[in-house]
């Protein structure tokens, strides 16, 4: 139970310290103190440790040898891997999830975009876009393969909120609809190679 109960409050950590650091409350290079996290969630300092080498895994901080933990910084290298690692592993998602694609769960995905339409700024659109993509890929039934992809999403969105959010216009995601009709015309070869520009998009942007 101790355990059970160490690795809920690490994961609680986890999704606040990620929201601040994806969000740009807390910025790159800052220093993460592990003994004031744990007064402020009202932890001991072993879930806090949990949480950071999740953070760690995630690419949004790095532990640094007697200094500590600090928020990564990324540049335009980071930015063109995860935007090409995302490319890879959402197609092999998309490819083993296709057989499994229902009208209902294609209808659902198609829910997200007309939301990510309506949205009113950048977080807004960020949360629809990756519910769209979550909706389309879960049905894979590869466990692992959904947790690499989500903590790449995570990093794609820190990345979108510090670069493009003053930009940032309400989209009309013509990918998605393209995608969703080529998956309902079983076309599967057809909608991941349009994921897969796609998801690459921000990688070009990175020069």
């Amino acid at each position: 139970m101790m355990v059970a109960k160490a690795d809920s409050h690490a994961a609680r950590i986890n999704r606040e310290l990620s929201r601040r650091i994806v969000s740009g409350q807390i910025a790159a290079g800052e220093r993460l103190r592990q003994d004031h996290i744990a007064q402020e969630f009202g932890v001991s300092h072993v879930p806090v440790r949990e949480a950071f080498r999740r953070l760690e895994s995630q690419g949004l901080v790095e532990s640094e040898p007697r200094r500590g933990v600090r928020v990564a910084a990324f540049g335009f290298d980071e930015i063109r891997e995860v935007a090409q690692m995302r490319g890879a592993l959402e197609v092999l998602a998309l490819r083993n999830a296709a057989p499994h694609l229902t009208a209902s769960i294609l209808d659902e995905a198609e829910e997200a975009t007309r939301a990510g339409d309506r949205a009113g700024d950048v977080y807004g659109w960020e949360a629809e876009n990756r519910k769209f993509h979550r909706t389309i890929l879960t049905p894979c039934g590869m466990p692992r393969l959904m947790r690499s992809i989500d903590d790449l999403h995570v990093v794609s969105a820190r990345f979108l909120f510090s670069g493009w959010s003053a930009e940032w216009e309400i989209p009309t995601d013509r990918d998605h609809r393209a995608i969703l009709v080529a998956l309902r015309a079983r076309n599967v070869d057809l909608a991941a190679s349009i994921l897969a520009r796609h998801v690459t998009w921000m990688g070009s942007k990175a020069r």
